[in-house]
Parts: C-alpha cells; structure tokens; sequence
C-alpha cells in the first residue's frame, strides 16, 4: 500500500511516520517544482510525478495551498482525499464563508471587499474594529490586518490598495469579544464514519497558535455536541475523507466557526501523545480505508509550539510526560521549528510541567507559556 501526499513538510513526515507501522509507504511532492521527495530524509526520489499517481493507491494533502492546475491533474486520477471540492474551500475564504452561509453555520460577520473603497462601507456595516483577511495564502498571521479605529482607516486603505483585489479578494471580519478559540479536529471515512478527538483551547501569539490544551477545560457537553454537528454538516456537504480541523471562536454557549482546514492540523498534534490514535494514522487509515482508530485520551496533554528558535538544552527531557518533535529545519522568525507533548494525568499536573519546561527554553520564544501554566494550576485546584 502507498500513499503520495501533496507536500513535503512537517506533516508529511508526521504522516509517513505513522504510515509505516501499518505497511503503508508514503512519499511526497514539493509543489513548488513537482520533485518528488521522501518526507523524512527529504531526499529527492528519482521518479517522475505522472508515473507516481499511477503507482500510488492514494493521493492525500498536508496542506491546502495547492496550485490548482496540480490538483486537478491529481483529482482527475480519482485518488484524491480529501476531495478537490474541500481543498479548495479551505484554500480560499471567500470559498469557505459562502459553504458557512449556505449551511447555516454561524460566523464571524463579515465582509468580501473586491475595491479598496468598500472598506469604508465595511466600517459602517460592521464597526471600526476589524480584522482584515487576504482571502488566499494567508496563514499564521500573514496576509492580516487589523482596524482599531476608524481614524486608522485611512492609513490601511493606502497600504491595502498596492493589492490586487480582484485577484484577491479581501475577507473582512468584526473583531469579536470572545471568550476563547477551541478547534475540534475529527476523521472521516468514505463510509461516513466519523471518530471525534476532544475539542482543544488554543492560544495565539501575534495570529499564530503558541499552545493547545487537550481535553479543552470547562467544556459543556452541549458545546462538544454543538462543534460536532458543525463538524457532520461540513464533512457530509464535502463528502469528506480523511482529517478535518475546524476552528471555533466560543462565546457563552455559542461557537462561532473561525476558518476550516482539510488536512491533519497543528492543534491535533497533541493526539501523538494524548489519545489511543494520533490524528496522523487516523488520516492514513481513512484515505487507505482501513478501520478507524480509537480517539480515546489517554492523558491530559498541552502541545506547545518551537517558534524560531532551536538553541536550548534537550534536558527538559527529564520532565516526566515530555516529548519533543523536531521538524529539521533551518530557524528564522516564526518558523515552526518542533513542538513539545507535555502529557500529565490531571490539569494541575500539567501546569506543573509547563513550569517546569518554562525553565528550560527562552522565554522570549515561548511567551504564552508560564501564564497558561499557572492558569491550569489554578484550574486544577477548584
């Protein structure tokens, strides 16, 4: 059994590392030049694309910025999973606002601005406090802007009209007051099958995801059931296969849907460590059709991401329930370098680790870190 994944980065790997224990060999393809490579030495295989497709039981994605005219060379093979239909909507926001709208699917009020001009009537409609989204390409907080105030408007517009519009359209957002962000990340066969992980707590850092806490604290098990319905009506209109990961805003008892990614996703990570079967297997068994795994948690996890640094002792290994993931990288500022599993049977002994690993690593690297350990301390002694 093979598998090729479009992409040849940290997920891919993580992918073709729990590939193998199951007899399934994956290989991946740089989209940038369409050389194929094996995503753990990243050596370049010496193999042509087309006769890949060909060989390979199974075509998967790590990631949703794919150039188009590839997806459909790989759409046409009738191997892809999940299908064109998704990848593109999770590549594009304009995409993935209409599939919310015609869903029903509560969001963020928003926006599609094509003219600079219409930010103006973007202010009027939806508040001075807003959020600016390129509608593709945007990621980790790039591609992002953000409008404190009406009399800042000016400024932006002159910056936001050296952009193509119509090429890219702007996604424009009312900065919400929220309580927190959860993303539920969960699998599905060709069946319909569909096992859930926990939802997860994730905090951000200047737009990027710093740490997610699994099982999420204080989660309601209306609120599990109200992201697990979204999750179905996404998953059935896509005809899904594989991993989804769908990022919630939660305010009170509603979730409101952040943006949607079809593919296996850096708030899943925890699963490596934290639950029977990593989101990583779960996604090779369901593009592969072999049973689903278990998503049972097995330990309370918090994942916390190596953001632009790789120059600290490994001692922290001595931490009990600490696992580290390097991604073989070269360091340059808010690059994804690695992520720590920290797994600990209860909350408070969680916070205790955190602590205990905030002594270890920079802290200007890993600003979220000790205040979110003593969050959960305190969540762990109620």
């Amino acid at each position: 059994m093979s598998i090729l994944v479009l992409g040849s980065g940290q997920l891919a790997r993580m992918m073709a590392l729990s590939a193998y224990p199951l007899g399934i060999s994956v290989q991946a393809v740089d989209v940038a030049d369409n050389k194929i490579i094996d995503p753990i030495t990243k050596q370049v295989i010496n193999n042509t694309l087309e006769k890949l497709i060909e060989e390979v039981d199974a075509i998967t994605v790590e990631f949703e910025h794919i150039p188009e005219d590839l997806l459909e060379i790989v759409h046409s093979s009738g191997k892809l999973k999940p299908s064109i239909e998704a990848i593109l909507t999770g590549a594009d926001r304009v995409r993935e606002k209409s599939l919310l709208e015609k869903l029903d699917i509560a969001n963020c009020p928003f926006s599609i601005v094509t003219e600079v001009e219409q930010l103006e009537v973007a202010v009027e409609t939806l508040g001075d406090k807003l959020i600016i989204k390129a509608s593709r390409d945007g990621y980790d907080g790039y591609g992002q802007w953000r409008l404190q105030h009406k009399s800042d408007l000016p400024k932006l517009t002159e910056q936001l009209a050296k952009l193509d519009l119509h090429q890219v359209p702007l996604v424009v957002e009312k900065m919400l007051d929220f309580d927190r962000e959860l993303s539920l990340v969960a699998v599905r066969n060709a069946n319909g099958d569909i096992s859930y992980y926990p939802l997860a707590e994730n905090l951000h850092y200047q737009g990027q995801l710093h740490v997610s806490v699994a099982p999420a604290p204080n989660v309601s098990q209306k609120l599990t059931l109200q992201a697990q319905t979204i999750f179905n009506k996404l998953a059935e209109s896509l005809n899904y296969v594989g991993v989804l990961a769908v990022e919630f805003f939660q305010l009170g008892d509603q979730l409101l849907v952040n943006e949607i990614a079809p593919r296996v996703h850096n708030s899943g990570h925890w699963s490596m460590h934290g639950a029977d079967t990593c989101q990583f297997e779960n996604h090779v068994r369901a593009v592969r059709g072999l049973p689903l795994g278990s998503t049972k948690v097995t330990s309370t996890t918090a994942m916390i991401n190596i953001i632009g640094c790789n120059s600290f002792t490994k001692d922290m290994l001595s931490i009990a329930g600490c696992h580290i993931h390097w991604y073989g990288k070269t360091p340059r500022e808010k690059r994804k370098m690695g992520h720590f599993n920290l797994c600990a049977d209860n909350y408070q002994q969680l916070g205790k680790s955190m602590l205990a690993l905030s002594e270890y690593v920079p802290v200007e690297n890993f600003p979220m870190l000790k205040d979110e350990a003593k969050r959960l301390l305190k969540i762990g002694s109620i």
